[in-house]
């Protein structure tokens, strides 16, 4: 018999073994995560709805936050779902108005209590309940519980500038010149654009495609392909990246994710092939903004980045004109209104290479900097800066290298950066 692996000091287990059930899996009669067995219920009112849930879209995201919802109301009413069902209608409806309500007096947004009533009656309706009459909150438009600020170009150049790696820096860019959602970001593989960065092609496609949720659950949202592009400024540090992971730990194959996981309790021989998760994503954009001295750097999500695209989509592009709403919509992986779906030509790729090729993603502040070149002429090209200076030299084009402790910074100009780390 082999020896059991042994469990790591520090308290993680050991990376290899199978995923652990959560409470509220264990709890709703799942017995595994992985497999063939992965979303099966003992629970015939569990199965009831991820049958449900499976036919509609199949995403593993969508069966997780519904099957939390559930047994958060188990938990609420002291009940099991088997007993959940074969309640009365008005009992029901007394019960989820009541749960719904109680999550709005915890200070819970009106978006999220809607959410959660709908998930719930989801789950009664699939078990014979139709037709429960609870109230909704009103939502007002232009609602929103989630305080968020969606920055603007250069503060996005100066959050890609200040971070202390090209793969980091690639991911910011990544995130806001292609628009793409975090889950479908990592869940991109080597492959998904070699051949473009094979050809040197200034605009890259990005390709999102179902087939994506088999990597990551929430890719692909809706299950809607699309394809977007990365502008220069993605893939030049994108390509150091790539150089540099290559020297250190072999070729890449194109199933390979195109972002790699640092995770040190990997073997290194692993770390090639292990993906970037989505919190490590958050980390890198919370980091950027906090040290490019943004005053709301805390309410700055990956979100907040395809957000910014959307804005450059919008907005007056290099020629002063202006794309088409449909094109706008398309490269953001929206479904077009009524019938102009339909018709609307996606395979086109020339085409919406060029119209993505008129986008304006350029700093605003490129005239400060030019006024300011000569005087960096002059200073070598590594500099030790204040805390309170830092900002104001990553505007101008420096990069962060080093933090020497907590008042100073090593940065050095970016014409000079070439050895950064990554």
């Amino acid at each position: 018999m082999s020896e059991k692996r042994k469990r790591n000091p520090f308290g993680h287990g050991d990376p290899h073994d199978p995923l652990s059930l959560r409470e509220f899996e264990v709890e709703l009669g799942i017995k595994s995560r992985e497999g063939g067995r992965a979303w099966k219920s003992e629970l015939p009112s569990v199965q009831n709805l991820l049958d449900h849930l499976q036919r509609y879209s199949g995403s593993e995201g969508t069966k997780d936050e519904y099957l939390r919802m559930v047994h958060r109301l188990c938990e609420f009413s002291g009940r099991n779902p088997e007993e959940l069902i074969e309640s009365e209608k008005e009992k029901i409806e007394s019960l989820v108005q009541e749960f719904a309500d109680r999550l709005a007096g915890k200070d819970c947004s009106k978006t999220y209590v809607n959410s959660a009533i709908r998930r719930l009656l989801t789950f009664f309706r699939q078990n014979g309940h139709d037709h429960l009459d609870v109230e909704t909150h009103h939502v007002p438009s232009r609602y929103s519980k989630r305080s968020e600020h969606i920055p603007k170009k250069e503060e996005v150049h100066k959050m890609a500038k200040g971070v202390e790696s090209h793969r980091n820096r690639s991911i910011v860019y990544l995130l806001w010149t292609t628009g793409l959602r975090v889950s479908t970001l990592v869940a991109l593989n080597y492959g998904d654009i070699r051949e473009e960065l094979d050809k040197g092609e200034e605009h890259v496609k990005v390709p999102v495609y179902p087939e994506m949720k088999e990597r990551v659950s929430d890719a692909c949202k809706g299950e809607i392909p699309y394809y977007t592009f990365a502008h220069p400024l993605a893939i030049r540090p994108l390509k150091h990246y790539l150089r540099k992971r290559r020297n250190k730990y072999g070729p890449l194959e194109d199933e390979y994710p195109l972002l790699h996981s640092n995770w040190n309790h990997w073997s290194r021989d692993e770390r090639n092939r292990k993906r970037l998760d989505r919190r490590s994503v958050q980390r890198v954009v919370k980091t950027a903004a906090e040290r490019a001295g943004l005053l709301e750097w805390d309410k700055i999500s990956p979100h907040c980045l395809r957000k910014a695209f959307k804005s450059v989509l919008r907005a007056p592009t290099k020629n002063g004109g202006r794309l088409d709403e449909g094109t706008q919509e398309y490269l953001m992986g929206h479904i077009l209104p009524g019938t102009q779906d339909e018709y609307y030509d996606k395979g086109n790729v020339d085409f919406h290479r060029e119209e993505y090729a008129k986008l304006d993603f350029s700093d605003n502040q490129s005239m400060q900097r030019i006024e300011e070149k000569e005087a960096e002429e002059v200073e070598g090209p590594d500099k030790v800066v204040k805390k309170g200076k830092l900002s104001e030299y990553l505007g101008r084009g420096w990069v962060y290298l080093e933090k020497i402790d907590d008042e100073q910074f090593i940065i050095r100009k970016a014409e000079a950066s070439n050895g950064v780390k990554t």
